[in-house]
């Protein structure tokens, strides 16, 4: 009886030997699996770049801008990152570190300054966007040795706990004060509302306010 021969058209052709210069295909895909690589010419696998290389070659070509602002009533010009905050700026290259970094976002308010007369969140704020103004942070109120009448009214009042969110509360209520919110305790709550104290300090921060206002 006859046997038939299957066609070859329809069967599937084994593996083709490998060359000596050239990875076999199961080798191929087994390397690449394993090193989690890239494909390049010549049937090469290239690894993933070191860790911190791609942050670093981003950072070389991020374009930078000189700026030149007061801060605290002393005159600086750096150059700096265009996406730099006005608060890293005051911490990492100026070293005022009393504002805080709390949530980064501008829900906090524990890193609020004064930007030419009026309240900001600095972690918000691109630095370089303030070209000639004028900057107050918690460590240009005091005068001297004479602190300013909120910072004296904080301690009389006992209007904190751990401290973290103080700066920013201070520099607010400064704001506060100047843009004449003291009306009522509801006005002062109100106006103060985008600074967050965790550690509940809220009616003290409002007795010191009214203290530093003139109403008690």
């Amino acid at each position: 009886m006859p046997t038939e021969r299957p066609d070859p058209a329809l069967t599937s052709p084994a593996d083709p030997p490998a060359s000596p210069s050239a990875p076999s295909r199961r080798t191929f895909i087994a390397t690449s699996t394993a090193i989690g690589g890239t494909v390049v010419a010549g049937g090469l696998v290239a690894g993933p770049p070191p860790l911190g290389a791609e942050a670093a070659v981003a950072a070389e070509a991020a374009p930078g801008s000189r700026v030149s602002l007061t801060v605290n009533g002393v005159r600086h010009t750096v150059t700096i990152d265009n996406r730099t905050s006005l608060l890293d700026l005051l911490r990492e290259r100026l070293g005022l570190t009393g504002s805080k970094k709390g949530c980064n976002a501008g829900a906090c308010g524990a890193c609020t300054v004064l930007v030419d007369g009026r309240r900001v969140n600095s972690c918000l704020t691109l630095a370089v966007r303030l070209e000639g103004a004028e900057v107050t942070t918690i460590e240009g109120l005091e005068k001297g040795d004479r602190l300013h009448p909120l910072q004296q009214a904080f301690i009389d009042q006992d209007a904190f706990q751990c401290g973290f969110c103080t700066p920013g509360q201070i520099v607010s209520g400064v704001g506060c004060i100047q843009e004449g919110h003291t009306g009522s305790p509801e006005e002062i709550r109100e106006w103060m509302s985008g600074n967050l104290c965790r550690c509940g300090c809220y009616v003290k921060i409002e007795r010191a306010i009214e203290q530093a206002a003139g109403r008690k």
